[in-house]
């Protein structure tokens, strides 16, 4: 259980490095970012319809869409960008969109993982889809790691404005265990980093 757990703590630290070396600067926090999903509903048209992948230059990966570039901007102006890409095959055409963020919820939860949220999501929603807390996670004691920058936040209050703070793209919600400091979570372990880097390395090889 405790190699399970460190794996993929180690795992989140990985992707999130990979996630901000492929994210572009100008890119907007509250908008898409590589890596990313993207749900487009276009009436009738089921070809063109799907969840889509952000890729890595910030454009959609379907073989029409990918002349569509959805990073950087608001989500408002990737949904026009994607209205007059579709009025080359339709007048007014009739469709609707559902970004999904990619994020990391590990720590003291039962199902720690990458998941792919709605951006309305908030960090309790985000832990409860994750299984919620482990019988030893504090949930007094949540971290956010958004753009390298630590935020704490307390869940244990229904109302509270901590309880209501919505999830961003590629941010790292971790439960922490009764008694134990964040350190400890990120410990290094060059063994397992370097094994998880190899994994990953021969994933993008293979991918090429």
């Amino acid at each position: 259980m405790k190699l399970t757990r460190l794996f993929f703590v180690v795992l989140a630290f990985i992707s999130a490095a990979m996630l901000q070396a492929q994210t572009p600067a100008g890119a907007t926090v509250a908008g898409l970012n590589p890596g990313d999903q993207i749900r487009i509903v276009v009436f009738r048209k089921p070809e063109l319809s799907g969840d889509f992948p952000v890729a890595a230059n910030g454009t959609i990966t379907h073989p029409l869409y990918r002349e569509v570039q959805v990073t950087g901007v608001s989500l408002a102006t990737a949904e026009e960008r994607i209205r007059v890409f579709l009025s080359k095959y339709e007048t007014n055409p009739q469709f609707v969109i559902q970004p999904l963020v990619k994020i990391i919820v590990g720590g003291e939860v039962r199902t720690p993982n990458i998941y792919m949220v709605p951006p309305e999501t908030t960090i309790a929603q985000a832990l409860a889809v994750a299984g919620g807390p482990t019988e030893r996670g504090q949930i007094r004691d949540v971290r956010v790691i958004r753009d390298r920058q630590e935020i704490k936040v307390d869940v244990s209050k229904p109302d509270s404005d901590a309880q209501l703070l919505q999830i961003r793209s590629n941010d790292q919600i971790i439960i922490m265990r009764k008694g134990t400091p964040l350190r400890e979570y990120f410990a290094p372990v060059a063994s397992t980093i370097a094994a998880i880097a190899a994994i990953s390395n021969l994933f993008i090889q293979s991918s090429k």
